[in-house]
């Protein structure tokens, strides 16, 4: 478990912009990692209207839960993390409107292609073990 005050060691977010509030658990020989977030009204995407994150900003969760990966990864070869671009977002299915303030995520992403430095990811986000959301994301590692 990585607790949200050692993600700045595996993640380049810092601020409102970082969306997790911990790792969980990750397997580097299965590609995979699992972490949550607790939604609150500091979120850079919180909407007083909505009381909450909406739903279409999960895919920037995905995409930090997959920059986590990759900086476990990276700190696993003694490498530091590097900064991540999304190129494509795809097959979305968003099954809410929003993440309510109070609500804890669980984000599971498992990387399906490696053709460094692009890597493609299936990407979950549940809540009290609902699936909300489930899609695909494109991602590309630069050096700084």
């Amino acid at each position: 478990m990585i607790e949200k005050e050692e993600l700045s060691s595996v993640i380049p977010h810092r601020g409102r912009m970082l969306l997790l509030s911990r790792i969980v658990g990750y397997n580097l020989q299965e590609r995979s990692i699992e972490a949550e977030y607790h939604v609150t009204e500091d979120c850079i995407f919180y909407d007083s209207a909505m009381a909450g994150v909406p739903a279409w900003a999960g895919f920037e969760f995905i995409a930090q839960t997959i920059s986590a990966f990759s900086g476990i990864r990276n700190r696993e070869k003694s490498e530091p993390p590097r900064i991540g671009f999304v190129l494509a977002v795809s097959q979305m299915k968003i099954g809410v409107s929003c993440f309510k303030a109070g609500s804890i995520l669980t984000i599971k992403t498992r990387e399906t292609e490696d053709m460094h430095p692009v890597y493609a990811f299936d990407g979950e986000i549940f809540l009290d073990g609902q699936k909300l959301i489930e899609g695909k994301l494109m991602v590309m590692e630069v050096d700084k």
